[in-house]
């Protein structure tokens, strides 16, 4: 790790330097303090530390270090993340960061037509930063290059490497340069990954900021309720607290998140917006802009804006469901108590969640403060579907039927079967007076 914390004294060009000032960079982090010179070495890293502790600055500030111009203009270093609000956040900082050298950043994400991206691949980039599916359809058509690419991040790797991106990175790095820099970088670590890392990593070195795996600043209270309704009717007392300036409210499912903002319609409240996957890419966009700015100070959001939403001022975080994974629990309160600030993490949980909530709080190893819900707060007695328990019937495969008694009716005399060994010559003889008997053929 560098002894010092100012970046003045790091083995920066002025280039860089003078975007660190713009950006009110001075004092160095300790988890970018641990990393710089394990990547400037060259070395494979797998960074674990919590949200905002400025992780994205860590491994951007080493490879624009080592970056070198090359006039083809084809890109050297990848950035591989899972939401297109990712996309955008690390573009924005790269951008900024390199805002003094000749150096291009283009982010690739779905949401937008390909021909777009084509057309500014003609022009050129250092920096690629994308989500992996349209990374690949570009790849795929020749329009994006690869042989230049050695140094790759993927970050939020514990995302990027569950089962439904694991293939999409794989076919990646297989296009990439057989030698080339991975730098896995996320708040929680990934998985049943050991396998992967052992065939992609090369003497890894591990860099974590700290055991905890929330903010120490941050407060994380929990409340009991009956339902999802009655947690509906506490939320609209909760967000009308002058305290929660700016609020982040997840639920886990795209359908939750309109049934939220349709029954705080019903109840007046205003000024809020939802975000979830069914959102067009422009809208939003425009959605977390606003968050963003003071325009807008209450966000009901899936889990889609659990990474990747860099915004400072969020006061409180509601979670009206538990996240699955746990680790999904980390990410969500990360968006507040950010860079220092003190913030509010409040998950209301009901009865049938209580087992689920007690093995998140066992498995992070967290102890939550357990506050009463006020008497005054309605309780409702309706339950939504998924909250209704589901009764199955097991049936034998061979159901064992005793019947006892005769057939319905009796059967005519003609159906009734009765076996009697038959004589053939008997029956013959009787017939036509003697033994019937086949000709044979002469031999």
């Amino acid at each position: 790790m560098l002894d010092t914390q100012n970046f003045k004294d790091w083995n920066l060009n002025k280039s860089l330097w003078n975007g660190l000032e713009d950006l009110d960079f001075i004092e160095a982090k300790p988890i970018q303090r641990a990393v710089f010179n394990p990547i400037m070495a060259g070395k494979d890293i797998i960074c674990v530390a919590n949200t905002g502790t400025g992780k994205t600055l860590g491994y951007l500030l080493p490879l624009l270090r080592m970056w070198t111009y090359q006039k083809d203009k084809l890109p050297q270093i990848l950035v591989l993340v899972p939401t297109i609000e990712l996309v955008h956040q690390v573009t924005e900082l790269a951008k900024q960061l390199s805002q003094y050298m000749s150096f291009d950043v283009l982010s690739i994400h779905g949401g937008v037509n390909p021909k777009v991206f084509i057309k500014e691949l003609e022009k050129g980039a250092d920096l690629i930063v994308s989500t992996p599916g349209r990374f690949i359809d570009l790849m795929l058509v020749g329009a994006l290059k690869t042989k230049n690419i050695k140094k790759v991040v993927l970050d939020e790797n514990d995302l990027m490497l569950d089962l439904g991106f694991m293939p999409q990175i794989n076919q990646i790095l297989e296009k990439l340069p057989p030698k080339k820099q991975i730098l896995l970088f996320s708040a929680t670590e990934a998985e049943d990954t050991e396998a992967w890392r052992d065939e992609y990593l090369k003497e890894a070195i591990w860099c974590e900021d700290s055991p905890t795996t929330v903010p120490a600043q941050l407060n994380q209270t929990v409340h009991f309720l009956p339902n999802f309704l009655s947690k509906i009717n506490y939320l609209e007392l909760l967000l009308l607290e002058p305290e929660a300036s700016k609020a982040l409210v997840f639920v886990s499912k795209k359908e939750l998140v309109d049934l939220v903002a349709e029954k705080l319609t019903e109840r007046g409240i205003e000024g809020f917006e939802t975000l979830h996957g069914n959102k067009s890419y422009n809208r939003r966009k425009e959605i977390i802009e606003n968050f963003r700015s003071e325009n807008l100070k209450i966000l009901i959001a899936s889990d889609i804006a659990s990474r990747g939403l860099d915004i400072n001022n969020i006061s409180h975080v509601f979670s009206l469901d538990v996240p699955e994974p746990s680790s999904d629990y980390v990410h969500r309160v990360g968006r507040t108590a950010r860079n220092g600030a003190s913030g509010e993490a409040i998950s209301l949980v009901s009865e049938f969640e209580k087992e689920k909530w007690k093995n998140l709080t066992t498995e992070l190893t967290i102890k939550v403060k357990i506050k009463e819900v006020p008497d005054f707060v309605e309780k409702n007695d309706t339950l939504l579907d998924f909250e209704i328990p589901k009764n199955h019937v097991k049936l034998s495969v061979k159901p064992s039927i005793n019947i006892v008694g005769p057939a319905f009716h009796e059967k005519l005399e003609k159906n009734k079967k009765v076996n009697v060994r038959r004589n053939i010559e008997k029956e013959k003889k009787a017939k036509y007076g003697k033994a019937y008997k086949k000709e044979q053929k002469p031999s």
